[in-house]
């Protein structure tokens, strides 16, 4: 049996493209479910995230405060982004041959999926916090309070589709099996 090299890149370049294995690989699973934790995050805030009574000026249904409905738009935009950037890097990682550059993309995907994981706490956090400041006098009829519900919903769902991206990239340390 030949070692498989540092980071998986004995064999880099030789393994032909299989979109089953793919799209079932746990870490696939994980980036899709990010992608899709992300856009249901910052959609439901654009949709729904802002109320307008009597006058033109649109509010935050998270207590009137803009900085809340802001954050989750913002790093529901980012991880969004950072999710297809991460799909398209694992789809490209096994013809990476170099050793450096693989670890680069190891060490990349680490950094951001712990970031991002921390980002979406914090975002849990405030968002939840602003929520339960806000009184039902506010929303005439409820407006946004689904949407809001949601948004924090899957702002928790999000740390742990990031947490464990970042878990399981550091456990396998980037085998032949990763």
């Amino acid at each position: 049996m030949q070692p498989a090299g540092a980071y998986g890149a004995g064999k880099a370049g030789s393994v032909h493209f299989d979109a089953v294995a793919f799209f079932t690989h746990p870490r696939t699973i994980l980036r899709l479910m990010s992608w899709v934790f992300s856009m249901v995050v910052f959609s439901c805030i654009v949709n729904e995230g802002y109320i307008n009574i009597g006058s033109e000026r649109l509010l935050c249904v998270f207590n009137n405060n803009a900085d809340a409905c802001n954050y989750g738009i913002t790093i529901g935009v980012a991880c969004f982004l950072g999710s297809i950037f991460f799909l398209i890097l694992d789809y490209y990682f096994p013809s990476i041959s170099s050793v450096k550059d693989r670890r680069r993309a190891v060490l990349l995907d680490l950094i951001f999926s712990g970031v991002a994981s921390f980002l979406w706490f914090v975002g849990f956090c405030f968002l939840a916090n602003q929520w339960q400041a806000t009184s039902p006098d506010e929303l005439p009829l409820a407006q946004g309070s689904d949407a809001a519900r949601a948004t924090i919903a899957f702002c928790f769902f999000s740390i742990l589709s990031w947490w464990d991206s970042a878990c399981m990239k550091s456990a396998c340390r980037c085998s032949e099996t990763c």
